[in-house]
């Protein structure tokens, strides 16, 4: 189930008792540990969403796979998540929360996919490019290999996007072909 807003209050919760608690970095780990179960299993998701499983028995599961990697906070958090019900929102609570603790950090996030591995070198000439065309110091960038953009890349940033892949390009040409557009030139 993806509610925003609802994602956005249990993170703003989670970020003001963990910085009350002078604990916000552990608990920014805690939910990177979280994001990196999210996205690697498929099952979890769908355990987390399923209508079947009580609620009791999902944040055994939870703490079960997490135990050890997380602070007492995000137990806590986790097993509050779980009472209420609202499990099914974890995904959406790690993003917002990740993106409330950048806003809080003045960090600024931005994806680079590839069709193959970049050097560092070349992650360092994305990061200063984007620093020079913008007013930020705090830039990370992630990195995201994905063949079927062939070759090129495409860089998002902030709800803006840049594709300079060669599959966009290749899909630009086809439509110029379905439209004609050679023709009139030819005339």
């Amino acid at each position: 189930m993806n509610n925003p807003r609802l994602a956005q209050r249990y993170a703003k919760s989670l970020i003001d008792i963990a910085t009350e608690l002078k604990q916000l970095d552990k608990v920014k780990d805690d939910v990177l540990f979280l994001k990196s179960i999210v996205g690697k299993s498929r099952d979890f998701v769908l355990m987390l969403d399923s209508p079947i499983i009580n609620p009791d028995k999902k944040y055994k599961v939870i703490n079960t796979i997490a135990k050890g990697n997380i602070s007492h906070i995000t137990d806590t958090f986790l097993k509050l998540l779980c009472n209420k019900s609202r499990e099914a929102n974890l995904p959406g609570v790690i993003t917002s929360f990740m993106q409330q603790y950048n806003t809080i950090r003045g960090l600024h996030t931005a994806k680079l996919t590839t069709a193959a591995n970049v050097s560092k070198e070349l992650i360092n000439v994305f990061v200063s490019k984007i620093k020079a065309s913008t007013s930020y110091d705090n830039v990370q960038l992630e990195t995201v290999v994905d063949d079927k953009i062939i070759g090129g890349f495409i860089l998002e940033m902030e709800g803006k996007l840049i594709d300079n892949s060669i599959r966009r390009n290749l899909h630009d040409v086809k439509k110029q072909f379905a439209n004609n557009d050679y023709l009139h030139k030819l005339r």
